[in-house]
């Protein structure tokens, strides 16, 4: 198979290409650098210790994805590329609506032009909105709180559609809160967007970026009246790709899999451990709840761990201590 991953420079993007080069696929990453750095690809290939294949452009240049497709002999299509920050897609939902949903119909269009019909899509547990039950399963209600979530429900929508025909293999992949970084300290979380995550937010205060970390409400019905999330290694998620292609391989069709751990830990949970694994004291201060924050949100995730034979094995304290790895290494 030769693989065309669209935002391929990305956290998840770039740690997936790892994964799959290192499991013998041949790949293309396409990416327009908005939200990501060149260099990407210097560390992608310092890892694996192999060319990698790079263009520089956008998904909504429908004519570049065609030609990428037809000249490099693309066969599947692990689609990244998407803008991310809640708080922008709340500010400016438009142009989310254009770079999320038209992107995804111009590289749809391409794909069809070609009669490539494999397709991984990058989705999001935002699509669930506030949960009615947890943990959450993938036949929950959808019902996003804010554009960003309706733009991974519009394109879910789209490729439910397409599938209808029998032609396509669409798998999307509902991922719930990517942390971590690779081993190597190479690669990790580095976007040029002001930081929505924890994880990116804990390391300004110690790097003493920021004086104290936010913590957006501390009157939530939960253990320590914090929000509470599932947090997934960055290298587990990377490797449930390499499944959804193996599945993809026998199947047709739409299908969803929820990607994460099966359990949840709050804000001052994860505060408190990395206090302890890497033997500091984090300041932090509770501010006002975030609009469009969930109270709660951690995923059921059997039906991946059944039918990909895939399971979430990093611990939290591997995936702190790599990350920390991967700040101290590089400079933002």
């Amino acid at each position: 198979m030769m693989i065309l991953l669209t935002g391929g420079t990305g956290f998840i993007g770039s740690h997936t290409a790892v994964e799959l080069i290192q499991s013998n696929y041949d790949l293309v990453i396409v990416d327009n650098l908005s939200n990501s750095n060149i260099d990407v690809i210097n560390k992608i290939q310092a890892i694996v210790k192999k060319n990698v294949t790079f263009i520089e452009g956008d998904i909504r240049d429908k004519n570049l994805i065609s030609s990428t497709i037809k000249k490099y002999l693309i066969t599947t299509v692990i689609h990244f590329a998407g803008l991310k920050s809640v708080n922008e897609s709340t500010e400016n939902p438009s142009f989310y609506y254009d770079n999320n949903v038209n992107g995804t119909q111009a590289l749809l269009e391409a794909m069809e032009e070609n009669n490539v019909r494999n397709l991984i899509f990058s989705s999001s547990a935002t699509v669930y909105g506030s949960p009615i039950y947890l943990p959450i399963d993938e036949n929950h209600p959808l019902k996003a709180t804010n554009p960003y979530g309706q733009n991974k429900i519009d394109i879910e929508n789209m490729l439910a559609d397409k599938s209808k025909d029998g032609k396509w293999k669409v798998v999307s992949l509902r991922y719930f809160n990517p942390i971590g970084a690779h081993p190597s300290g190479l690669l990790g979380e580095s976007s040029k967007e002001t930081p929505n995550n924890l994880f990116p937010y804990i390391f300004k205060v110690i790097k003493k970026e920021i004086k104290e970390l936010p913590v957006y409400g501390n009157d939530y019905k939960t253990i320590d009246g914090t929000c509470i999330r599932d947090y997934i290694d960055i290298i587990d998620l990377a490797k449930a790709h390499i499944k959804a292609i193996d599945f993809i391989k026998v199947t047709n069709g739409f299908h969803i899999f929820n990607i994460g751990t099966n359990k949840g830990l709050s804000v001052l949970e994860i505060i408190h451990l990395f206090e302890t694994v890497l033997n500091i004291k984090l300041n932090y201060k509770f501010s006002k709840r975030r609009m469009g924050d969930v109270e709660s949100c951690y995923a059921n995730a059997k039906k991946a761990n059944k039918i990909f034979k895939w399971i979430a094995k990093t611990n939290i304290e591997n995936s702190i201590i790599n990350a920390y790895k991967f700040n101290l290494n590089n400079k933002f």
